[in-house]
């Protein structure tokens, strides 16, 4: 039986890893290759891009994306995780009215720096920052810069919370978001519940739960595979006809010249056979000969 490949929008539930969905994904669909992009926290929901099969090489390539998310801004305290699972370290009973939450959001719009919470994934001297952090160490940590292109807040029935509908850059975290407003209003701040609502382009309009796709049959799972191209739509596609195709897959470079094409060098295409099939990536490259496209990374053998 041909092993499934391509990519699977999930739709993950509180109280789980993203590794654990990567589990859950392997038994499903009968395969050990899976990976995922953009982890989300145990208490997040929403879009985890899982990649599944040849699909799983992708993920080196899929580290610049947008993201959008829904989260619950709750004013008037701060944590040691800058979300509500942490230990309380301050409450603030004085509350900021909602025209002044509104417009300190508006401040947080375009290039903006973050410094990253000690609870992240990130590495420090090959370290977890979350590791480090549960011994109960804190390391300096640089700001990083990050772009929020929308910044929507409403507020809710409860005085304290607020609702942020963010789309961002891919690094952004939006717990540090929610406690930088809440120090900006003088509060304190925390991110009370999050939802990822879009990822690398894929909705959760297209998404499913686990739950959803263990009541399905197996051939019904593998119809809800996206093709692995659809990760570059973005990219131009070059299709080359059969002789060209043949080099290209052998790791030959594929001078522009021969196949009357005139890509920027650096340039990133999807790779198609003659009849539009995709199966790599190449990459725009200047050879002694002149500008070539070699493959980086082959999807379909």
């Amino acid at each position: 039986m041909t092993e499934p490949s391509g990519v699977l929008i999930v739709n993950k539930h509180v109280g789980v890893t993203s590794h654990d969905i990567v589990g859950k994904v392997r038994r499903l669909y009968n395969t050990r290759r899976v990976g995922h992009t953009g982890t989300l926290d145990p208490d997040a929901s929403g879009v985890l891009v899982v990649l599944i099969g040849r699909a799983a090489k992708a993920a080196e390539f899929l580290v610049s994306d947008t993201k959008r998310y829904r989260a619950t801004l709750r004013l008037g305290m701060t944590t040691d995780t800058e979300d509500a699972s942490g230990n309380i370290l301050a409450v603030c009973e004085k509350l900021p009215s909602a025209d002044e939450v509104i417009s300190a959001c508006t401040g947080f719009l375009g290039e903006i720096e973050q410094i990253p919470p000690m609870y992240s994934a990130l590495k420090k001297d090959g370290q977890k920052l979350c590791d480090l952090a549960r011994k109960g160490i804190t390391v300096e940590r640089e700001a990083r810069k990050v772009k929020i292109f929308e910044l929507q807040c409403s507020k809710t029935s409860t005085p304290s919370d607020y609702i942020l509908e963010v789309f961002c850059s891919s690094g952004t975290y939006i717990r540090t978001l929610c406690a930088d407003i809440g120090k900006a209003l003088g509060c304190g701040g925390i991110m009370a519940t999050l939802e990822r609502l879009e990822a690398g382009g894929f909705s959760i309009e297209n998404s499913f739960s686990v739950a959803e796709l263990e009541t399905m049959e197996e051939s019904d799972r593998i119809l809800k595979l996206i093709p692995t191209e659809s990760l570059f739509d973005s990219l131009p596609k070059v299709c080359l006809p059969e002789f060209f195709e043949k080099l290209c897959r052998g790791g030959c470079e594929i001078y522009q010249k021969k196949i009357q094409s005139s890509l920027p060098l650096g340039a990133r295409v999807r790779l198609a056979d003659a009849n539009g099939t995709f199966f790599a990536i190449g990459e725009v490259r200047e050879y002694e000969n002149g500008s070539a496209i070699k493959s980086i990374k082959i999807f379909e053998l």
